[in-house]
């Protein structure tokens, strides 16, 4: 009988893995492991080198050291035609010479399948992409969140163990991009084959991951849920880029006891959890927008309050995003509040009781 607290091999491994061109460094000893069936996202500032990691994953790059595992194969030599892989490019490369189901049946033609078997395997892919009839519809026909779907499914034909996305949805406007974000993450859960996508919009890989890697300057800073990741980042850089997030200076009292002073807000009692790097070094205290709360006539005070005043605000019907300057420091923070029925948004310059709790703020360095 199968032992069910075997933990489940990894679809797909990186060890030690560096790579680079000339005298830059791409990438810096990267240890990964990505389970079957995840959604699984690579995120981090342009340059940082999550494109040339899927590009080494992919077989279109070979690492200058370390080497690559997919189903429990090494796979060092092994052309990107031969691995159990496949990828969807930026610019979705979709032939424009070719109609739809020419586009999707390209790769099944080449491994020189029966005409029948193509037709049937090509509806069958365009059916999971929501393009049923769409066969001999030319390509240069097609709107961009089309031929994003012909290029899905032309990979998605070959029935790969591993999908790689390179930042598919980035030349799409903000709606249409947003519309195939959940088609994207539903497609992923019908099929179950691992996808592995590379972005630099954090909101993108929050929205749609089950787990994420945040690399900086050729390394992996931090992988986690989408959850863990936005509310107990490891360190300043990632709580920077992954969201946004107010940082106030912070005065060591007492390390062994986590009593700190923060600026504007008082003395504090920090707990472990909150302090993931510890008390050494430059550290300073983080709160994000939404663990700020303005407090309105009537409503109940919170377990902390600092007062100040409102220097500027944008409205966006749902939600309201105040910069108010706290009494005492030269400084604003972010506070960001949902329009709910009957309560007013403040206008600049007006004075604001400002509600926080001590469990949301972190100690980062």
């Amino acid at each position: 009988m199968p032992d069910n607290d075997v933990a489940p091999q990894p679809i797909i491994q990186t060890v030690g893995v560096d790579k680079s061109f000339g005298d830059v460094q791409a990438l810096r000893s990267i240890s990964l492991e990505i389970e079957q069936g995840m959604f699984f996202t690579l995120v981090g500032p342009s340059g940082c080198g999550k494109t040339t990691l899927l590009r080494v994953m992919a077989g279109f790059e070979q690492p200058t050291t370390g080497h690559v595992i997919i189903d429990g194969k090494h796979v060092a030599g092994v052309p990107a035609n031969k691995r159990p892989t496949n990828m969807v490019f930026q610019n979705y490369a979709v032939f424009p010479h070719l109609n739809v189901g020419d586009n999707i049946a390209y790769g099944l033609r080449s491994k020189k399948m029966a005409e029948d078997l193509i037709r049937r395997k090509v509806s069958e892919a365009l059916e999971m992409v929501g393009l049923s009839g769409y066969e001999a519809r030319p390509s240069h026909a097609l709107s961009g969140g089309q031929r994003q779907r012909v290029a899905l499914a032309r990979a998605l034909v070959l029935k790969p163990k591993v999908l790689l996305l390179d930042e598919p949805l980035s030349a799409l406007d903000k709606k249409l991009r947003e519309q195939m974000q959940s088609e994207l993450r539903h497609l992923q859960r019908n099929v179950g084959i691992t996808f592995i996508l590379v972005t630099h919009d954090q909101e993108e890989a929050l929205t749609m991951s089950d787990r994420i890697a945040v690399m900086f300057s050729g390394e992996i800073a931090q992988v986690d849920s989408p959850a863990t990741l936005y509310q107990r980042p490891c360190s300043r850089a990632v709580a920077e880029f992954v969201g946004f997030m107010n940082f106030l200076d912070v005065r060591k009292l007492d390390t062994d006891s986590g009593r700190v002073e923060i600026e504007g807000l008082g003395t504090v009692e920090i707990g472990p959890r909150q302090a993931p790097g510890g008390f050494d070094g430059e550290i300073v205290a983080g709160v994000r927008p939404e663990l700020f709360t303005i407090l309105f006539d009537g409503e109940p005070t919170a377990e902390r309050l600092c007062t100040g005043r409102i220097t500027e605000l944008q409205y966006f019907g749902d939600m309201t995003y105040y910069e108010a300057k706290l009494d005492g420091i030269d400084r604003t923070v972010t506070i960001s509040m949902r329009n709910t029925s009957g309560r007013e948004v403040l206008e600049v310059g007006a004075k604001a009781r400002i509600g926080w709790s001590p469990e949301s703020l972190l100690i980062l360095s």
